[in-house]
C-alpha cells in the first residue's frame, strides 16, 4: 500500500480507538436534572440511560398523579438533554469542533 493510505488507515484506527474511549467514559459520567423545585430528581449516565429517580414524598398525591407524571417527564427529558450535550462536547474534542453532517451514535 502507498504510504498515504497507510497513514490514513492508522489515523482511522486512532480515531476509532478514541471514539471507543469516549463512549466508555460517557457511560461512567453522570448528569442530573430536577423538576418541581427539586421535588423530582433524575440521574443519568453520559449516554442518557436513566440510573436513578428520586421523588420527594410530599409530591406523591394520589389525587394528582398527573402532576407527578409531568414532573417525571420534565426531569427525565432534561437529564437526557444534558447527556446529549455532554456527549456532543466530548465528541467535539475528538473532531476538533467540526460540525459533522451526520450524528455519531452512542
Amino acid at each position: 500500500m502507498a504510504p498515504d493510505i497507510m497513514k490514513l488507515l492508522q489515523q482511522a484506527q486512532q480515531v476509532q480507538g478514541r471514539l471507543k474511549q469516549i463512549q466508555d467514559d460517557l457511560q461512567h459520567q453522570t448528569v442530573s436534572a430536577a423538576a418541581g423545585g427539586g421535588m423530582v430528581t433524575v440521574q443519568a449516565d453520559g449516554k442518557g440511560q436513566v440510573k436513578s429517580i428520586r421523588i420527594d414524598p410530599s409530591v406523591v398525591n394520589p389525587a394528582d398523579v398527573e402532576m407527578l407524571e409531568d414532573l417525571l417527564l420534565v426531569a427525565v427529558t432534561e437529564a437526557q438533554r444534558k447527556a446529549l450535550a455532554l456527549a456532543q462536547e466530548e465528541m467535539g474534542k475528538l473532531t476538533g469542533g467540526l460540525n459533522l453532517p451526520f450524528p455519531l451514535s452512542f
